[in-house]
């Protein structure tokens, strides 16, 4: 029997990629039942279609994500610096499924804001010039962001990824991921928002800070190359979901109460998506 699952946020999965686990993936889309997916980001490495990889197991997870679309699963389709050639497409949607640069959530009265988290790449290398911004920091940084990306592509030159610098250079890793998670919590509660959620650096966590008397949680979905890592919520709570081949499922950290609502209270997974519906009408969140 499939759990069912109110919410799933997967990013970094790189489909196209060598390294890319599609087969632990679709195990794990085969076994649950979603109510909205949200790939948050590089779902798709666009990158790598010059070297024609895409094995049929990858085909396969994308056809497990249309299948889920059709049978009433909400998916939205976030992009990334891997998939950023869809940015040129933002804010489109095909029946069940959308594609934006970042989402806006309303869950049991806290405000979470969704994007990729690559628009910091540049933010944490040239910090003093970000900080300058004002309230349209990230709207600025996204700009910015696509403007360097485009340069150096003329340039034949490899855009700058702040998940692959990490990889390279590991006793700088951990400051880097700190600096990353700080300036996401910052431009979060800049704009007065409780959770922030991002991939990008592939590192999965779940942490509260308390930025001047307001408490914002980070979330982070982790990957699908080292991790093999969800973001899941069910019944209000957050958990990160953590494949294990050896039994398949293994779930951890949680953050958010156990207990499940009663009566009124109740945040059913209709009630959520007629939430959902209503806050993200086409058109209302672009970067």
């Amino acid at each position: 029997m499939k759990r069912e699952v109110d919410i799933v946020i997967l990013s970094d999965v790189h489909l196209g990629a060598p390294e890319c686990r599609a087969k632990e993936l679709l195990n794990y889309l085969k076994s649950i039942k979603i109510g909205t997916l949200i790939l948050n980001g590089n779902f798709i490495d666009l990158h790598q279609f010059d070297q024609k990889h895409f094995p049929k197991q990858h085909l396969q997870v994308i056809q497990r994500v249309l299948k889920l679309a059709s049978k009433g699963t909400k998916v939205y389709y976030i992009t990334g610096n891997h998939d950023a050639g869809l940015r040129h497409y933002s804010n489109l949607y095909s029946g069940n499924i959308h594609l934006r640069d970042n989402l806006y959530l309303q869950l049991k009265g806290k405000s979470y804001w969704l994007f990729h988290g690559d628009v910091f790449d540049l933010s944490i290398r040239y910090a003093s010039i970000f900080n300058s911004l004002g309230r349209n920091r990230y709207s600025w940084m996204m700009k910015i962001n696509r403007f360097y990306s485009s340069f150096r592509k003329m340039l034949n030159l490899k855009v700058y990824s702040l998940s692959d610098y990490l990889k390279k250079n590991a006793e700088d890793a951990a400051k880097i991921k700190k600096r990353f998670e700080e300036a996401a919590i910052n431009l979060a509660a800049e704009q007065g928002y409780d959770y922030v959620v991002c991939g990008h650096i592939q590192q999965p966590q779940m942490r509260t800070i308390d930025v001047d008397g307001k408490k914002v949680t980070y979330l982070n979905s982790g990957d699908w190359i080292d991790h093999m890592t969800a973001l899941e919520y069910k019944w209000g709570r957050w958990s990160i979901f953590e494949y294990d081949e050896s039994d398949y499922e293994k779930t951890s950290k949680f953050i958010e109460p156990i207990e499940e609502p009663e009566g009124d209270q109740a945040y059913t997974p209709e009630r959520f998506l007629k939430q959902l519906s209503k806050n993200n009408k086409p058109g209302a969140s672009g970067a």
